[in-house]
């Protein structure tokens, strides 16, 4: 077999077996927060007057956070805040965290089924 044509066979089958991994896609904010996947669920962290909410998303539809329930840490540069996250209608809420550019979040949430997420975020 000529080598360039063994070379194209090669090059042509491993195209075909080439998998391409989109998840969810490209998430978008729908509250005006940052959002993230983790455990094959969307969050999305947005800033509100007292504190911060955590919205939830399953392959796009929203998910009400039922039985959730976490914690919530801020670190800002050497400055640390942890906050409680409970249910507040159809999202998660901490009261009195406060946001600064650059800041690294980490939500540590416990579903109702007693699984362990832990999602990350960093404020821009």
């Amino acid at each position: 077999m000529n080598k360039k044509l063994f070379v194209a066979v090669i090059v042509g089958l491993s195209a075909l077996s080439f998998n391409v991994a989109m998840a969810h896609g490209g998430a978008k904010a729908k509250h005006g927060g940052i959002v993230t996947v983790a455990s094959d669920l969307g969050f999305e962290l947005v800033s509100t007057p007292a504190g911060v909410a955590i919205y939830i998303e399953d392959h796009g539809k929203p998910m009400a956070p039922t039985g959730m329930s976490g914690k919530l840490t801020v670190l800002n540069g050497a400055e640390k805040s942890e906050a409680e996250l409970v249910v507040v209608g159809d999202k998660l809420e901490a009261k009195g965290v406060k946001l600064a550019p650059g800041a690294k979040v980490v939500a540590a949430l416990t579903t109702s089924a007693k699984k362990a997420i832990t999602v990350r975020f960093t404020v821009k």
